[in-house]
């Protein structure tokens, strides 16, 4: 009979070794897969999104842009003579660089004479191979005597973006797995249970990079370096936090039962509730972003779903499997202990002040959060220039500046209109009127002029024609949004024209407007997700809405800290506008995880010795492993800053200061005491029936 029971988990065990054999592959291959064209992100239904569509049109295939830019070396000199022979002769054998089209636009003079820039194109359909073209232009340009060079445009920021998700795959799943090591090794003093939760994460993070790659080989859903970094960061948080809470309840059933099966079957049967419903309120929260009309958001929300449940699943199956088969060895060193008896002083204490000022407790956490929360509205989530896009310096972003010290800012990323080729004439004319255009062209394609270049006849297609329309401010610049808003009521104007107006401007101002949008639909929707899942676990209304409340004012409070810190700290003077609602679904779905844990202990032990008591029992039986909890998935998000990206360092800080925000004080103190008050009214309109 006893051999019998050992059935199951070896089984489950097997059966978790042949998936992580099979699918540990795939965690280092999602790149394959994954895309970093920003052209491929951007809103469904936009105007930019349409010129997109119809420039295409224009061209044999579709293309990148990239400038090249040399400046003397001379205070007073000009490019001239033969440097300026050698920047024509580079500026050819660049258009000859595998992956490019093979023409060059003419060398173009800046007014000052002390720098000249021409532009060639690269295949936009290159992938991974724009690195290396890119690689090759830039010595070419840097080959050039006398002049400092640099290569800008889309496709040099392209090149530069794979370079920062180079290697993504090994050096974040490492350094996430050796941070949560770490912790666990430091807080639970046991060298065999650390190892369990790591091999619980990998698994799971294994056969969820499986199944997303499948989908996105057969294009179901889209991946790009962001999404593949939030993948495995998800994965390893989530899954270490439910395995953490399943061990920690085992721990404490093993000296209450002889049998370990049978401390296993109540310690499963207690955790499988609040896994459960913190794994859906991630997932749903997640899957709300298929409302998004971004793609990358809408790419994020079944990908991130997918890596949820995996988490739940391995949790669920290939821990309890491996603690049973271990028993009390999976602790080694340290001894299992009976609920409370082995937790730490400090929860103790705090539980006594929470039992003894609940009022003063709860009054005092929520003055300290709204007083953060008041700092929320400095955010500025308007877009990040080009920039301040990377965390460090790249050659892309210093080209960009060498360009816009003597050309128009926009220069090599103009502003792109189309138009019915009838009204063409009449929508440059009205083009050229708005303060901010520097020039008006017509788009000449594969002619000697090259794009928007002088010469060559200008190219028609389905009775339309493109204009680029170079704009004096920098292309990435609210000054340049303020121009591409004018420029499109300018054209709108021309009655019959069917003008549009697009381009990497238009485009930023485009998701800017679809980011606002995003936020009103979403964050309501993922807020009710929510509060259903607690309303059906908690059976109770006020408590659901208690929490709810809690964590979204405690999101806040991180948003008004975030505002304060990213200037003044860390430099950052802007933040791309899907942050905040990246910092939303995260925090406040994986914030409302730690809630559960805790109330779903308070409703177990209400049922025994009332609510007040409760829930003081509930905080000091769930204060260690809630806290290593929130500590280990603040660090495993903290390791996205190995990313030099702006954007991923942003949403590093948000969730890893916002989880430690809602663990230590909205978990700690706000919501015990606030429960402590109530008492049994925390529970209506179903008050819960006590057994003392």
């Amino acid at each position: 009979m006893r051999y019998r029971r050992l059935v199951i988990p070896v089984l489950l065990l097997v059966c978790w070794l042949g998936l992580g054999g099979a699918f540990g592959s795939y965690a280092g291959r999602l790149s394959e897969v994954s895309t970093n064209d920003g052209a491929a992100f951007l809103p469904r239904s936009a105007e930019s999104t349409e010129v997109a569509r119809l420039a295409a049109r224009f061209q044999t295939g579709t293309t990148l842009p990239v400038v090249l830019v040399w400046e003397t070396r001379t205070p007073e000199g000009r490019v001239e003579g033969p440097v300026r022979d050698a920047a024509a002769s580079a500026l050819a054998a660049a258009a000859a660089v595998p992956g490019a089209t093979g023409q060059a636009s003419p060398l173009l003079d800046s007014a000052d004479g002390r720098a000249v820039q021409g532009v060639v194109q690269l295949r936009a359909d290159l992938g991974k191979e724009t690195k290396e073209s890119i690689a090759r232009i830039r010595e070419l340009a840097d080959a050039v005597p006398g002049t400092t060079a640099g290569v800008a445009g889309p496709a040099a920021v392209l090149a530069d973006l794979s370079g920062a998700f180079a290697g993504i795959d090994g050096l974040l799943l490492a350094v996430a797995l050796g941070v949560v090591l770490v912790i666990l090794l430091a807080v639970y003093r046991s060298l065999v249970l650390p190892l369990l939760v790591i091999v619980s994460a990998v698994f799971a993070l294994a056969v969820a990079c499986a199944l997303v790659y499948l989908l996105a080989d057969h294009g179901v859903v889209r991946v790009d370096g962001q999404v593949q970094g939030l993948l495995s960061i998800l994965v390893i948080g989530a899954a270490t936090d439910y395995a953490l809470l399943i061990a920690a309840r085992y721990r404490e059933e093993l000296p209450l039962h002889a049998d370990r099966f049978a401390a296993m079957r109540t310690a499963w049967r207690r955790s499988l509730e609040p896994v459960l419903a913190s794994g859906a309120t991630v997932a749903l929260g997640l899957l709300v972003l298929l409302l998004s009309d971004l793609t990358n958001n809408q790419a994020l929300g079944p990908v991130g779903a997918i890596g949820i449940v995996c988490a739940v699943f391995a949790a669920l199956t290939f821990l309890p499997a491996a603690l049973v088969l271990l028993g009390r060895a999976a602790y080694w060193p340290a001894r299992p202990t009976r609920a409370g008896d082995g937790a730490h002083p400090v929860w103790h204490r705090v539980a006594a002040l929470v039992g003894r000022r609940p009022r003063p407790v709860w009054a005092a956490s929520l003055v300290a959060l709204a007083a953060c929360a008041a700092f929320a509205p400095l955010l500025d989530a308007g877009g990040v220039p080009q920039t301040e896009l990377f965390v460090k310096e790249q050659p892309s972003v210093a080209a960009q500046r060498l360009l816009s010290a003597h050309f128009p800012g926009g220069t090599g990323n103009p502003a792109v209109i189309t138009v019915r080729a009838d009204r063409a004439d009449q929508v440059a004319a009205a083009a050229r009127t708005v303060p901010g255009v520097a020039a008006v062209r017509p788009y000449t394609g594969g002619a000697p002029g090259g794009p928007g270049g002088p010469g060559g006849p200008v190219r028609e297609v389905d009775g339309l024609v493109r204009l680029d329309a170079t704009l004096a401010d920098p292309a990435d610049s609210d000054a340049a949004v303020r121009t591409v808003r004018q420029l499109r009521d300018a054209v709108h104007a021309v009655p019959e024209a069917s003008a549009r107006v697009g381009g990497y401007t238009a485009q930023q101002y485009d998701t800017r407007t679809t980011a606002a949008h995003d936020r009103r639909v979403i964050v309501p929707a993922v807020l009710l997700c929510i509060l259903v899942v607690l309303v059906l676990l908690l059976r109770s209304l006020l408590a659901p809405v208690l929490l709810a409340a809690t964590v979204l004012l405690s999101y806040l409070a991180t948003l008004g800290v975030s505002a304060l810190v990213f200037p003044h700290v860390f430099g950052f003077q802007a933040t791309d506008p899907s942050v905040p609602l990246y910092g939303y679904v995260f925090l406040v779905a994986l914030g409302v995880d730690y809630n559960i844990f805790l109330m779903t202990r308070v409703r177990e032990e209400s049922l025994r010795h009332g609510t007040r008591e409760g829930v003081l029992r509930g905080l000091t039986a769930t204060g260690g492993v809630i806290t290593s909890a929130g500590v280990v998935l603040a660090a495993t998000f903290a390791a996205l800053g190995v990313i030099p990206l702006a954007f991923l360092a942003q949403i590093a800080f948000i969730v890893a200061f916002g989880v430690l925000l809602d663990t230590l004080l909205v978990r700690s103190l706000l919501v015990p005491a606030l429960v402590r008050d109530l008492g049994d009214a925390v529970w209506w309109p179903l008050h819960r029936r006590v057994t003392k």
